[in-house]
């Protein structure tokens, strides 16, 4: 009963245009003044014990690393260098934007990042090219999902937060599933270009390759510090990221000058407004999660799942697709911080593996951010291009099918996500 009278005002709260963050927050104070006795100090006390995980604060580093990657001119050299290599393949030039949103996602951790750093070059590029305004924004959107799966993702970093999962594993669970996925993105792209005979680039020489690749090493030597400081145990992922942080600043000021001194305090602040923002919905999640369990509604859920006979294929299947329906009115950090402690104890008690599910439901939020009404990654793509959100829509759809397969051998493949942090000792 309680838990239907919770998602009943959040429910009543969203739909009245309210932000997720502000609804989650205003959920929780009525239900509890309304039909609890939790005294308010206890409140007080989880709000603050909540937030104060050390892990919280890889979120704004990553953030602010992001930013000055991409109002630097770090994304122009990988589009350079992943164009110089596989540009002479069909599509050439759409290869070379999933190829760029795989290595700007292993130094940005962000979707739309990715979509506006690497969407807003290449995309006006293509259509010079000759490539229809479609073929270019179906690329686009469903490549720059990468930014959420390949590691640092700060879409893991809440993940762990909300369910106390190792941060390190994650990530390197993120890597083999993220090039997968790249493959598989990039097969649809080379099959459409081919199917139409879209254009080709000239072939590259190996000196134009080894002088674009000089080009964009203070970019790409980014992946190493980040996920070689995590693996040799040099530093936390929290530490990971004030590096990334720190090494994007000196590359973007000093070593590709694309910034100057004068620019800093406008990233510093935009990234503080995004950071708050998160930090904001964390907050209002760390109390819906408190009223969740102190209701024993996870508890309940499973109970009632083991009860009625339901075993893994089924409970995830379940999973899959109330993120998927979520992931049509909600952005991904929303659905993650809300969803995340409801679900994952029904996980544990199923015996799954917490870094395979938190796999599982990061690429449900890569879907999410493709397909209408919210997903986040066609309202960049919509901004960059000046398509309509419908005509978008139709030009993702056979990536989004892609996605939606490899969705099903994520979910059903445990071995995708953990064969490598098991072979790093770390599971």
């Amino acid at each position: 009963m309680n838990a239907a009278i919770i998602f009943i005002i959040l429910a009543t709260l969203m739909l009245t245009g309210m932000p997720v963050s502000i609804s989650l927050g205003l959920t929780v104070l009525t239900f509890l003044f309304g039909f609890t006795d939790v005294p308010l100090e206890s409140v007080a006390l989880k709000l603050f014990t909540g937030i104060e995980k050390f892990e919280i604060m890889a979120i704004p580093f990553f953030i602010l690393a992001g930013n000055f990657l991409t109002h630097g001119g770090v994304a122009r050299r990988m589009i350079n260098f992943a164009t110089a290599m596989v540009g002479h393949w069909y599509g050439g030039l759409g290869l070379g934007g999933v190829l760029a949103c795989a290595l700007f996602a292993a130094v940005s951790g962000s979707s739309p990042a990715t979509v506006v750093a690497i969407g807003s070059i290449l995309l006006p590029a293509m259509v010079k090219a000759g490539f229809p305004n479609r073929f270019g924004a179906g690329v686009i959107t469903t490549s720059g999902a990468l930014g959420i799966l390949i590691p640092p993702s700060i879409v893991m970093v809440m993940y762990a937060v909300a369910t106390n999962t190792s941060v390190g594993a994650l990530f390197m669970a993120g890597v083999v599933p993220g090039l997968i996925l790249a493959l598989v993105l990039g097969g649809v792209t080379y099959w459409r270009a081919r199917k139409y005979n879209y254009p080709r680039l000239p072939k590259a020489s190996w000196g134009e390759r080894w002088l674009a690749f000089r080009k964009s090493a203070w970019g790409l030597f980014l992946i190493i510090v980040v996920m070689g400081g995590i693996y040799a145990g040099i530093f936390t992922p929290t530490e990971a990221a004030a590096m990334s942080a720190v090494y994007a600043f000196v590359v973007a000021v000093f070593i590709y000058k694309d910034l100057t001194l004068k620019d800093v305090p406008r990233v510093l602040l935009s990234s503080a407004n995004m950071s708050a923002m998160l930090l904001y919905i964390i907050t209002n999640a760390v109390l819906f999660s408190f009223i969740m369990t102190n209701e024993n509604i996870p508890q309940a859920l499973a109970d009632w799942m083991l009860g009625n006979g339901l075993g893994v294929i089924a409970f995830l299947l379940a999973v899959n697709v109330i993120l998927l329906l979520a992931g049509n009115f909600m952005e991904p950090s929303s659905i993650m911080l809300i969803f995340a402690p409801i679900l994952f104890p029904v996980a544990m008690k199923l015996g799954i593996d917490p870094i395979h599910f938190g796999i599982i439901m990061v690429v449900n939020m890569e879907v999410g951010m493709c397909h209408p009404p919210v997903g986040l990654n066609l309202y960049v793509a919509s901004g960059i291009t000046k398509m309509g959100i419908t005509e978008l829509t139709v030009a993702v759809w056979p990536w989004l099918l892609a996605m939606l397969g490899f969705l099903v051998a994520v979910t059903y493949i445990p071995e995708l996500s953990l064969w490598f942090p098991r072979m790093l000792g770390m599971l």
